[in-house]
């Protein structure tokens, strides 16, 4: 029986995913980068290391359930951030060289698509959803936070890629850079998503407001995080600002996708990223939006909102 592997090297996360030809996962293996404590990030030559390191192994993993030898029918990887000329991220050469070699040692097709894409493919997967052939998209992550119109690209040499047309986005910082930052600076450990959620659901009052400026389609995240900053220096409690940066994000996101859709017409929304995978949010999303009939939101399974190999795994084995 032959396999289709799907790998993403992105900047905080080692994936590697294998597919039978019906397109049941069969493996999925992660590995989040390491940070030393009290850090907010890595450098682009650590990622780069981490990643030489991990993949030999992460592959050896998802490939156990299979034994050996394991063969191939196509392979499918992120190769750069976007889908466009000049995308480039030093982080993801380690998971296109390995993914090269694979393919040549057995002779089978290599896809290369963006890590938008690979997020968006395998969102899309997961959330059953949306069918339609444009929709809106919400990219919101440690490097992306991103409202965009997704259809499907004209030119008959991308057959299957995507067109992707930035709406709008942040102005400076990003959500998950928002998460981490202040999860840092409240003693969590970077990366902080999950340990902030927790630290939020344990708040006993109503969660801070925290003044966020969107205009349009555009968000700026850094002077809510100069207002968290005094916050924390007024020794306010850390759970209720853990609360407050969640509703912040929430409320930012909202009235992004309010102005999409208002002036698109498109009212099908896809939400990707490792910050969606946030239940507060996405509950906040539902109620001001799909519950209200603004929008139809799709949200793939929580374990399909962080970095995964799954989507580039899926794209090449729809393009065989």
């Amino acid at each position: 029986m032959k396999y289709v592997l799907g790998i993403d090297t992105s900047c905080y996360t080692t994936s590697v995913a294998i597919l039978d030809e019906q397109g049941t996962p069969v493996a999925d293996c992660r590995r989040i980068l390491e940070v030393k404590a009290g850090s907010r990030g890595l450098q682009q030559s650590e990622m780069v290391f981490q990643h030489t390191r991990n993949l030999p192994d992460l592959f050896a993993q998802a490939c156990l359930p299979i034994g050996q030898p394991v063969n191939f029918s196509a392979v499918g990887v992120s190769a750069f951030p976007r889908p466009l000329p000049d995308s480039y991220m030093p982080a993801f050469l380690v998971g296109e060289g390995y993914a090269k070699v694979l393919a040549l040692s057995q002779a089978v097709p290599l896809q290369r698509i963006s890590h938008q894409e690979n997020h968006i493919f395998a969102g899309k997967r997961s959330a059953g959803g949306p069918k339609t052939g444009s929709f809106l998209a919400v990219h919101l992550s440690g490097g992306t936070t991103e409202i965009v119109r997704v259809s499907p690209a004209v030119c008959p040499s991308a057959a299957g890629r995507l067109n992707i047309e930035i709406l709008g986005g942040s102005l400076d910082i990003h959500a998950g850079q928002l998460v981490d930052r202040i999860g840092v600076l409240l003693g969590l450990t970077f990366p902080a998503g999950p340990q902030l959620e927790a630290l939020a659901a344990a708040a006993g009052e109503p969660a801070i407001h925290i003044p966020v400026t969107v205009r349009g389609a555009s968000v700026s995240f850094a002077g809510p995080e100069t207002y968290v900053r005094r916050l924390v220096d007024q020794g306010a409690d850390k759970r209720v600002i853990a609360a407050g940066v969640e509703l912040c994000i929430a409320r930012a996101v909202t009235a992004m996708i309010k102005y999409a859709v208002a002036n698109t017409g498109l009212n099908d929304v896809l939400l990707v990223g490792g910050v969606m995978a946030n239940k507060c949010i996405r509950q906040y999303l539902v109620t001001q939006l799909a519950d209200t009939n603004i929008a139809q939101l799709y949200f793939p399974d929580i374990i399909y909102s962080p970095d995964n190999a799954t989507g580039a795994a899926y794209f090449a084995l729809n393009c065989r």
